[in-house]
């Protein structure tokens, strides 16, 4: 089944349902800007083995994969098993604004700082999840670099000690920084992108990590740092989602969502 630019092979085993999900090559799917001089060409193929669902317990930053030809290769199934186990009662809980049956797990390569194509995993929100396929076939195709990908639940939900470990994540049902509201994460509809390299800047200049300063001056450019109109941007931006390094009274510089905020 095509759905919106992907092929989609729906699996049933015997006790849940598996989505295998790849990216399919077409001639719209660039995004307008230039891409790394290292972005590959090579076709991205059809991928219809499905993934096991590590316990939990079993680290998660995965070992490197050789991926010479650059196929992308992801998996996306509904939040269930061991999946479900890791989550409820930590980044999912009753009360969240969205029940657990809109979100899915996903499984997904990206480059590390090592050069090593690394499986991560992230969890969003049903309706993101084109979106975020489409991005990522994008980050990994351009070489952009991600230190590491779990979920937050990995540290224990708590979104400081996952920026602390400068860990990509996505779905957290959690309020906005200094604030109420919930947060875009809270939705599955919200994905933060190295959080040392492209730090939340607090309205009076201040980051979280100490680590970070260094990344304040956003003028000089460095491996897994997000820039206006590059890759990761206009990947987004073409999905419709915003930037939060757009923001004005403050810089979130790792946050992209669905409605820009």
């Amino acid at each position: 089944m095509r759905h919106n630019g992907y092929v989609v092979r729906i699996m049933v085993p015997a006790a849940v349902l598996m989505m295998t999900v790849t990216a399919c090559a077409t001639a719209n799917e660039q995004p307008t800007a230039p891409q790394s001089a290292h972005t590959s060409t090579a076709p991205v193929r059809v991928n219809t083995t499905s993934e096991t669902v590590a316990p939990h317990g079993v680290a998660r930053h995965l070992g490197g994969i050789a991926d010479p030809s650059d196929t992308f290769h992801a998996t996306v199934q509904p939040i269930v098993g061991s999946v479900a186990a890791r989550i409820v009662g930590h980044s999912w809980r009753q009360g969240c604004p969205v029940p657990i049956a809109q979100l899915r797990y996903v499984r997904i390569p990206y480059w590390g700082f090592d050069g090593i194509v690394h499986r991560g995993e992230l969890i969003v929100h049903q309706d993101a999840v084109d979106t975020i396929l489409m991005v990522f076939k994008h980050l990994q195709s351009a070489r952009f670099p991600i230190e590491r990908m779990q979920l937050v639940d990995d540290f224990a939900a708590n979104d400081d000690r996952s920026t602390l470990a400068n860990n990509t994540s996505a779905f957290n049902c959690r309020a906005v920084t200094g604030g109420h509201s919930w947060s875009q994460h809270a939705y599955g509809r919200a994905m933060d992108i190295n959080p040392v390299q492209n730090p939340y800047v607090y309205r009076d200049g201040h980051v979280l990590d100490p680590a970070a300063i260094t990344y304040l001056d956003r003028n000089r450019q460095r491996p897994g740092m997000i820039a206006a109109n590059d890759v990761a941007t206009a990947a987004f931006a073409r999905a419709g989602w915003g930037w939060g390094g757009d923001f004005v009274s403050f810089k979130d510089y790792q946050h992209f969502s669905a409605t820009g905020g």
